[in-house]
């Protein structure tokens, strides 16, 4: 394509994440020309440094874990084992290499238009794109999405130097673990990293300003989180504070002083320091002030439970929105945004029926509104548990941490919510995800014959437990 010329497509989607990917398959499958621009790698953060390197590595450290502690309990002798951080790396690298090459091959399938460069907006409908390869290209969109994504957060006044004070952008490009660490923040990617590397032996403090770890999540769910983690020699602190500006670096690491607000302050010394306090979207150098397309505060883009922007033809899905920063969220924003383009009538997005999953050990699944939130809502609940301890196939496993917690309005049993901690919960709250989607009542759900011996027996019998109908607990 000759350089600076013009092509027309249906759809141009500015950013190849899951979100990004997901618009312009859907909306090839539904017949439009469709452009994908992205500077780096399709795939984005969610494939080559999140998501999945990150579960790929978890499960080497849990298979690690299993042969380690408890091979001997299900009868099977082993020699002593050690970790092989190297082939772990090269594990996680080829999982992720093998998912890259599926996502090409999709690409061409689909017949989407690829554009390896950096995107920018010139107003709602255009799109200038610098090429890797040198050179511009213009392209005009009827539709536009923007799924530019996010980045990594830091804390005022400390450097990131991507040796002893890292990102897990950093951590995740390593092939070594760390001899100690240190993690600022415990919500998804802190509890995940701190699983990861106390499976494998490794000394972990994990710092929450915030009192309960998972913040965002039911407060009981929290709670035994910090326990599980706890008795496996996670030094954990909740309502921690620390002055980042304060932070050494020493020979070999680092040293900060840390403690619970209004207490005493504690010496923390590791060979790295994890900063793992969110992320923010990219927002900025966009182009997004060439359009009507409005901003909040934080530098989310603002839409309509359609993903539509303030500018007509311009939508945004994804990190960008103020919405949970989760790959499958912004698949799903993005189908919605092609099907709303394409009129084909879809629901508007509802986030109470996004599930949110954390795969820290034991797993962490919820759906819905908190106990919590129901309170603050002022609406009265009826709460069914029913722990894994009392599940048959959590003690086959011999994983039998957490409990499952089904939570519906009084009034008419519509289910509001579920939260779940333990083994595997990450694919068991698919159930939920459905009945929620079909608006089932607690007791529907529970009334569902679950197969056993299985781990979704206990989301059936917390279910049931709503109406104190529990069979086994």
């Amino acid at each position: 394509m000759a350089v600076g010329s013009t092509n027309d497509f249906d759809l141009v989607v500015l950013g190849g994440g899951t979100g990004g990917y997901s618009a312009a398959f859907r909306a090839s499958q539904l017949g439009l020309k469709v452009a994908l621009v992205e500077k780096d790698k399709i795939g984005g953060v969610c494939l080559h440094i999140g998501c999945i390197p990150t579960k790929a590595l978890l499960e080497s450290a849990e298979f690690f874990r299993r042969v380690s502690k408890h091979a001997a309990e299900f009868g099977v002798k082993v020699a002593e084992p050690t970790v092989d951080y190297p082939a772990m790396a090269k594990r996680r690298d080829a999982v992720v290499d093998r998912l890259h090459k599926g996502l090409q091959s999709l690409v061409k399938k689909n017949k989407v238009t690829y554009f390896a460069g950096r995107g920018r907006l010139e107003g709602g409908r255009k799109v200038a794109v610098a090429l890797n390869e040198g050179g511009e290209i213009h392209l005009r969109g009827t539709d536009v999405i923007l799924a530019t994504g996010s980045r990594v957060k830091n804390l005022p006044g400390l450097e990131i130097d991507g040796q002893h004070t890292v990102t897990s952008d950093d951590l995740l490009r390593m092939d070594r673990p760390p001899k100690s660490v240190a993690i600022i923040g415990g919500g998804a990617v802190g509890v995940e990293f701190a699983s990861l590397y106390a499976d494998l032996g490794i000394p972990v403090a994990l710092l929450e300003y915030l009192p309960s770890l998972v913040p965002l999540e039911d407060r009981e769910i929290g709670q035994e989180l910090e326990r599980s983690f706890k008795r496996r020699g996670v030094t954990v602190m909740t309502n921690a504070r620390f002055d980042a500006t304060k932070v050494s670096r020493e020979d070999g690491g680092v040293c900060l002083m840390a403690g619970p607000e209004g207490g005493e302050q504690q010496e923390v010394r590791v060979e790295m320091l994890l900063v793992a306090v969110g992320r923010e979207p990219i927002t900025d150098d966009v182009g997004l002030e060439t359009t009507r397309a409005k901003k909040d505060q934080r530098g989310f883009v603002q839409t309509d439970r359609f993903m539509r922007t303030a500018e007509p033809h311009l939508f945004a899905i994804g990190d960008i929105v103020a919405s949970y920063g989760l790959a499958h969220v912004a698949a799903h924003e993005g189908i919605v945004a092609v099907e709303r383009i394409v009129e084909a009538n879809p629901q508007p997005i509802d986030y109470t029926q996004m599930p949110r999953v954390t795969f820290c050990r034991p797993q962490v699944a919820t759906l819905g509104l908190s106990e919590q939130e129901c309170a603050e809502q002022g609406t009265e609940v009826r709460v069914g548990k029913f722990p894994f301890l009392a599940n048959g196939k959590a003690l086959i496993t011999g994983d039998y941490e957490g409990f499952v917690k089904v939570i519906a309005r009084k009034s008419d049993d519509v289910l509001l919510g579920v939260h779940m901690i333990g083994p595997h919960v990450t694919d068991v709250i698919s159930e939920a995800s459905v009945a929620k989607l079909l608006e089932a009542s607690a007791w529907e759900m529970g009334a569902a014959v679950h197969p056993h011996p299985t781990l979704a027996e206990a989301l059936g019998e917390a279910a049931l437990a709503v109406d104190g109908k529990a069979i086994n607990f």
